[in-house]
Order: C-alpha cells, then sequence, then structure tokens
C-alpha cells in the first residue's frame, strides 16, 4: 500500500501519454497470455475456446482500444458557463484520479470483471490493487502473470488473498473501492468502506425478468433468450432469471426452447464442447436441491453430476413462489416458467420484487414501453437478452439492491476520477456587489428573477 501511494504521489502516471502506454502494455502483453487464459477459463469453467474469447477476452480488447483512442479527449478540462454571479470569471470541470484503487472481481467472468474496470481505474490515473477470485485458481494465475508483466509493481499489484485476508486488506484506506459479486458480500464491503469514507462501486446481481409477451417474434424470443441464459452455464448475473410469458403463446415457446437446446447442445449436453461446467460441486448440489425443493413441474433437463460439475439446462414451470428457487438469485442453468393474462399482472409481479440488475421484453414496440415505463431495474433489453452490456457507449450497473454506480467506456473513467470544479476569476475587474455594503443589489436582483 505504501509503494502504491508513493507511486501516487510521485505523479508517474498522470500523464496521458504514460497512461496510454501502460495501457498499451496491457494489450500487448494480453495477446501474449490469451492461449494461456483461454486453456485456464477451459479448466476452471468448462468454456469453450469460442465462448471464452467472445465474452471475455473481446470485450477487454474493445474497452483497451476504446481507452486509448479517446483518452486525450476525456482528459481535457471541460468548459462550464459560469453565470451572471460569477462574471467574469471562466469555469472548467477537470478529471483528476482518486488514487489507490482496490478492485475485487467475482468468479463467473474472471477476466472480462477484473481487467474492464481495471482499464478505467490505469485511464483515468490511478493505481490499482487487483483481486482475481480465488474460486478460478488457474485464471488468477495467468492474470497475475499478465498484470506483473504489464505494468510497476507499484502501479498495478496483483493480489491473491483468502477471505481473512482481504478482511484486513479492507482495512486500509483505499480511496476508491469496486467491487462485483453477491448482495451479501456487496453489504460487507459497504460497511468496511464506511470506515474510512471511501467511495465505492458495487456490482451485485438480483433476479433479472424476462417477459415474453403475446406481440413477440416466438423464433427470435427462443434464440436469445436461451442465449442469455445458457451462456456460462448460467452464470451471469444478468441472465434471465425467470421468465414471465402470455398464455397465448405459452406452448409455442416452450416447444421451441426445447427443440432449440437439442440444437445447441445435443440430446447429452456433456458430449457437448460447447456446454460449460458449475463453478464447484457444493454449488452443483445446492442447485439440484433447489430445484428439488421448488415444487415445479420440470418441462426439461433436471440431469446433473456433482462429480463433473455438470447441470443440464432446465426448463420449470410452477415453481413454488416461496421456495429458494424464486426467492434467490438462480446464478446457474436453471430457467423458472411462469405464466400470466395481462400485462398489469407482470408490472405487479415486478413491483413487489427488488429492483433487479436487467429486465428483458420480447413484444412490440408499445408494450415495450409500456414496461420500461412503469419499471425500474439496471438495464433493460428489448427483443433480445444481455446485449446493453456490449455496447461501450451505454454504462452499465444496478440499482437498489442490485447495485450502485456504473462503469464502461467514458463511464468507467468518469467513475474513477473526481470531477474538480474550477473556477478562474479575471484580476482586472471586480464586481462590487458581493461585497458590503452590496451596491447594485436591486438590479441583480430582478436580473436573477
Amino acid at each position: 500500500m505504501d509503494a502504491l501511494n508513493s507511486f501516487f504521489q510521485s505523479a508517474q502516471n498522470q500523464s496521458v501519454k504514460t497512461r496510454i502506454q501502460a495501457l498499451k502494455s496491457l494489450k500487448s502483453t494480453l495477446k501474449t497470455h490469451e492461449g494461456r487464459l483461454l486453456d485456464a477459463l477451459a479448466i476452471d469453467l468448462g468454456k469453450s475456446p469460442e465462448e471464452a474469447w467472445l465474452s471475455e477476452v473481446a470485450i477487454v480488447y474493445e474497452e483497451l482500444n476504446h481507452h486509448i483512442r479517446m483518452l486525450k479527449k476525456w482528459s481535457k478540462p471541460q468548459k462550464r458557463p459560469s453565470g451572471l454571479l460569477l462574471f467574469p470569471s471562466k469555469s472548467t470541470l477537470r478529471s483528476e484520479p482518486y488514487g489507490v484503487v482496490l478492485i475485487i472481481a467475482p468468479w463467473n467472468y474472471p477476466v472480462q470483471l477484473l481487467l474492464d474496470p481495471l482499464i478505467g481505474a490505469v485511464s483515468a490515473g490511478n493505481c490499482v490493487v487487483a483481486k482475481p477470485s480465488s474460486q478460478t485458481p488457474n485464471v488468477a494465475h495467468v492474470l497475475n502473470e499478465i498484470l506483473t508483466t504489464a505494468f510497476q509493481p507499484s502501479h498495478v499489484t496483483c493480489i491473491q488473498y483468502t477471505r481473512e485476508e482481504m478482511n484486513a486488506v479492507l482495512d486500509l484506506p483505499f480511496d476508491y473501492i469496486f467491487f462485483t459479486g453477491g448482495y451479501a458480500a456487496g453489504k460487507h464491503i459497504l460497511k468496511k468502506a464506511s470506515q474510512h469514507l471511501t467511495p465505492v462501486t458495487l456490482e451485485l446481481g438480483g433476479k433479472s425478468p424476462c417477459i415474453v409477451h403475446k406481440s413477440c417474434n416466438i423464433d427470435t424470443a427462443v434464440k436469445r433468450i436461451l442465449f442469455g441464459k445458457a451462456i456460462n452455464c448460467g452464470q451471469t448475473c444478468i441472465a434471465p432469471d425467470y421468465l414471465l410469458v402470455h398464455r397465448d403463446c405459452k406452448e409455442a415457446l416452450i416447444d421451441g426452447l426445447k427443440k432449440r437446446i437439442k440444437i445447441l447442445y445435443g440430446s447429452d449436453a456433456r458430449q457437448s464442447p460447447f456446454w460449460g461446467k458449475i463453478i464447484s460441486e457444493k454449488t452443483t448440489l445446492d442447485l439440484a436441491e433447489r430445484l428439488k425443493e421448488s415444487g415445479g413441474n420440470i418441462l426439461h433437463g433436471g440431469r446433473y453430476d456433482a462429480s463433473e460439475r455438470f447441470m443440464e439446462l432446465t426448463l420449470i414451470e410452477h415453481p413454488d413462489l416461496n421456495s429458494r428457487l424464486m426467492r434467490e438469485e438462480i446464478f446457474g442453468p436453471i430457467l423458472p416458467i411462469l405464466y400470466y393474462d395481462q400485462l398489469e399482472e407482470v408490472l405487479d409481479f415486478v413491483h413487489q420484487r427488488p429492483k433487479p440488475l436487467a429486465l428483458y421484453f420480447f413484444g412490440s414496440k408499445s408494450d415495450a414501453e409500456t414496461i420500461l415505463k412503469n419499471t425500474s431495474s439496471g438495464g433493460a433489453c428489448v427483443n433480445d437478452c444481455l446485449m446493453h452490456v456490449v455496447n461501450k457507449d451505454l454504462p452499465f450497473g444496478g440499482v437498489g439492491p442490485s447495485g450502485m454506480g456504473k462503469y464502461h467506456g467514458y463511464t468507467s473513467f468518469q467513475t474513477f476520477s473526481h470531477q474538480k470544479a474550477v473556477v478562474h476569476s479575471s484580476t482586472k475587474w471586480d464586481l462590487p456587489t458581493k461585497y458590503p455594503p452590496y451596491p447594485f443589489i436591486s438590479i441583480v436582483r430582478k436580473l436573477l428573477r
């Protein structure tokens, strides 16, 4: 911590040129280690090389390219109007780094969710302590090598501590903390940060609803819902957590989902090179237990093998709304299905639950507008799933219990920058109204009114 503070205070990483060089160094090192990262993702999460590259590496490259290209523009002071009371002054907004930033990444997208915020922190001029997930040890090992090679250790340092050791780390006076993970852990992080009044970004999760209305295109809905649910074996914080399906399209949708699953993964998904693994045996058993105790009717799937960290994509209808399956974020390849007759029922159902990280709607533009106007969520997609997270020009983040703060692209640069207001007052002329006995105050009052 002392070394990082000293490096930051020395201003070695403050120039835009130096920051761009650091980002280019990360990009070059990532290219060198790309193959090893993909191998590590296959071991830890069972990701195919294609899925791993698209969902982890490609997104990081795009973020890097965007920051390298735009950083000069983003770093320039922004002019702001000064108004009558400050005449004849000039006002600007300057972006300055916070200092030493702690970034804690989860296991489900261990590359993307560590490096994306790190790019923003470095781009803004901060020093970084990066904590990869210990639940993906092979990925963490490669990430450590990448960061050690790309950066000076006093600029970016990678730590691989236990949960107990991290508690001690969280007691340190960081200038900013960025955390991606679960709700309970997020509350703990926030409590620790409050000791030093450290600002935080919390990227959490929740139960993201997917609404399928009768005005939808069934074939499109089937393909895109399964894309959103099946990627990374359902272990995605913005995956569709459950379906709310209009009864008029119930049979067509379920039939389409069953057929599409077989087309994508065959009759036995454990034989498919494109079907991943659950993070651990314990988690596999927990998912199976939640499925069993939900009391729902399994329409497809349900098979699992904890020793192989395998669970097939499972469709289940009418689960008990008080079961863990419907109370907790699933974070696995189980897709509960509920039915409705009117959109008002959907709105009531969503309003009765915590604000989700994402919301998905399949249907007409006018019906989508009804849903978007009357619900709150971190982000949303109409006639698609997950894709709002791909657009670097859109901020990503939660609302309420699904998180606080946003990042991606320019928003990342802003998140890791303190926006400092600066007023340059002229010495050639001074407005006498601000001094006693406040001459011309009546004139100023009339102008402002």
